[in-house]
């Protein structure tokens, strides 16, 4: 069963160890095939945790805003987190509908990487007003990222790799990235026609997974071969999709594909994603399988990843600077 053509995976297997992980192999090789888009069952994440994570985002974009900016992301510095307003965030060079805030792993002052000064590592900002954020946030990143192993296992597999290739290599020490986003009601079309905003505009990313938990309003729209198609909310869920990483390398076997989002439904939305890519001095070579072989279809851009030699850290940092140009000096 899918919903408009985007498959529902039960990832139990590979997240129990149990039988049944070949098979869940062949619906992931199925679905990173045709969009690159599939719902995640079977993951064990806790309802209660999901719920204790929404009711405290919530407060916080309750908040007032200049107690929002009080963890703005310019006081985060190379760390890049904290929040940022409606506006604020580019998506292909326009500004995108919505307001949120980052996170990241979390590390402290006297890890060698903070101390050396390392973009994108560091401690994330909370505030004070929503204290039970906190420990939200750094739980669900923790439960999030057992799953994401467990898919990227059933990644490797359906690529005729042994099933820990990414977990006792490039994702052995991932970067992990993740967002709350909070779009305001956007009217459908603007005066004369058209949309009026875009959420969030037509983008891959940049990595290798994302997993999404989005709340009842919906509003994510996927670039599949049939043509642009929602992949509404599903109580449980999440939506996962793979990255330019991904990408990269399989040679294009696997395609990341664009998405984009509009907030139609005249209520507020909120969402999750959770970025789980390779770790900062990771390089990304061609995978010693078939997958690296043969081709796929032509991306979206025009783009060749193939083309990018170095680590994930400087591929990711010379897509940050373009997000927040404003704050790009403080990691570049």
């Amino acid at each position: 069963m899918g919903v408009d053509g985007l498959p529902v995976i039960d990832v139990g297997p590979l997240v129990g160890g149990g039988a049944g992980r070949e098979r869940v192999a062949g619906e992931i090789e199925a679905a990173c095939r045709d969009s690159g888009f599939f719902y995640v069952t079977g993951h064990g994440v806790p309802e209660e945790l999901a719920a204790r994570l929404d009711a405290a985002c919530r407060r916080f974009f309750e908040l007032p805003l200049a107690e929002k900016l009080e963890i703005s992301m310019a006081r985060g510095g190379r760390a890049w987190r904290g929040f940022f307003p409606v506006g604020a965030e580019l998506t292909s060079g326009r500004p995108d509908l919505k307001e949120g805030v980052y996170f990241g792993a979390e590390l402290p002052a006297d890890d060698p990487r903070v101390v050396a000064g390392v973009p994108l590592h560091g401690a994330n900002l909370f505030p004070a007003g929503v204290p039970e954020l906190r420990e939200a946030v750094l739980a669900w990143m923790a439960a999030l990222s057992g799953v994401a192993q467990a898919v990227l296992g059933g990644v490797a597999l359906s690529l005729g790799l042994e099933e820990d290739y990414f977990s006792s290599g490039c994702t052995a020490d991932p970067t992990v990235l993740f967002r709350v986003f909070h779009y305001p009601p956007a009217p459908p079309v603007a005066p004369g026609g058209g949309v009026a905003g875009w959420g969030v505009g037509e983008h891959t990313d940049y990595g290798l997974l994302t997993l999404l938990a989005q709340d009842s309003h919906g509003g994510l729209q996927v670039a599949t071969p049939r043509g642009w198609v929602d992949a509404p909310p599903l109580p449980g869920a999440f939506v996962c999709n793979i990255g330019d990483m991904l990408d990269r390398l399989t040679g294009g076997w696997y395609r990341s594909t664009p998405h984009r989002v509009l907030n139609v439904s005249g209520r507020e939305r909120l969402s999750f994603p959770f970025f789980f890519d390779p770790g900062w001095e990771a390089e990304v070579p061609p995978l010693p399988s078939r997958g690296a072989a043969v081709g796929g279809r032509p991306r979206w851009d025009g783009r060749d990843l193939r083309a990018f030699d170095g680590t994930y850290g400087e591929y990711l940092l010379g897509k940050v600077s373009k997000v927040f140009p404003q704050l790009g000096g403080e990691v570049l």
